[in-house]
């Protein structure tokens, strides 16, 4: 048998956290000297303690800990547990590698501050075009509230398209309108050759651009900040004004969105 400090070095844990789990009835020491109280544990026990530090590396509260190990919980629900948690991990990598590409889209924004290309930059007039679209509201234009607002418009608009026998003619075109609830309406386009739709998408024909500063962003929209910003740069260095949210064309968009090519498409006018 193991003392108590032999015992946390074998597991890997502090000898203050086994008597937590003593007094808690997570693990009891397999003998205690009534004498001296001195704490006595087995090598069979190690298995225990491997599974109660799982759990609680999955998120699991003690309780939930001691339910699971003492089986009180069947094996489908255990199961099930596992499986939401897993998703709320993944969902949780997810988000702080979304927030990580923002930092570092922030952080080159500033690093290209005075560094403005005007080669990155063209004026060109855009056409109307016919256009099957989604809409809903996010709370702001950063990354962080759009993404997660026009990823799904854009998975339900191709589902309803395809369920209606609708070709996509031209590539998608986000575009931004401020929303009457101070939010911003985010519109999720694609180019279509379809007559008005039956009320599963709307169809509309988007108006021309006379002028519009347009560049061309490279890799995902998460880091799409510094393109925003020397665009921005550009419009006010050459005398102009844009008179509404720059549209996104999505000219090449594999499955890495690090490999993503974006036109973005400004409105302007003499300021």
């Amino acid at each position: 048998m193991f003392t108590i400090g032999e015992f946390a070095q074998h597991g890997r844990v502090s000898v203050r956290m086994l008597r937590h789990y003593d007094a808690t009835g997570l693990l009891h020491p397999a003998h205690v000297d009534p004498a001296s109280g001195h704490r006595r544990y087995t090598a069979a026990q190690l298995a225990r303690l491997n599974r109660i530090i799982a759990l609680k590396e999955l998120g699991f509260t003690l309780r939930q800990v001691r339910d699971i190990i003492d089986e009180k919980v069947g094996a489908e629900e255990l199961r099930g547990m596992l499986r939401l948690r897993r998703a709320e991990l993944e969902s949780a990598v997810a988000a702080a590698r979304a927030r990580l590409v923002q930092v570092e889209a922030r952080l080159r924004a500033i690093e290209t501050e005075g560094c403005m290309s005007a080669d990155d930059v063209v004026i060109k007039s855009v056409p109307a075009v016919r256009v099957a679209e989604l809409a809903a509201t996010a709370a702001s234009l950063d990354p962080a509230d759009i993404g997660p607002v026009v990823r799904p418009l854009y998975e339900e608009l191709f589902r309803r398209l395809d369920a209606a026998g609708v070709t996509p003619a031209g590539p998608g075109i986000a575009y931004y309108e401020d929303a009457p609830d101070g939010g911003i309406a985010v519109h999720a386009a694609i180019e279509v050759a379809a007559p008005p739709g039956d009320g599963a998408f709307r169809v509309l024909d988007l108006p021309a651009l006379d002028r519009a500063a347009a560049i061309v962003h490279r890799g995902s929209m998460d880091a799409v900040l510094p393109t925003v910003q020397t665009l921005a740069r550009w419009i006010d260095a050459g005398g102009l004004r844009a008179t509404g949210y720059p549209r996104e064309i999505n000219l090449e968009c594999p499955d890495d969105r690090a490999d993503w090519v974006t036109e973005l498409q400004a409105p302007v006018a003499e300021a």
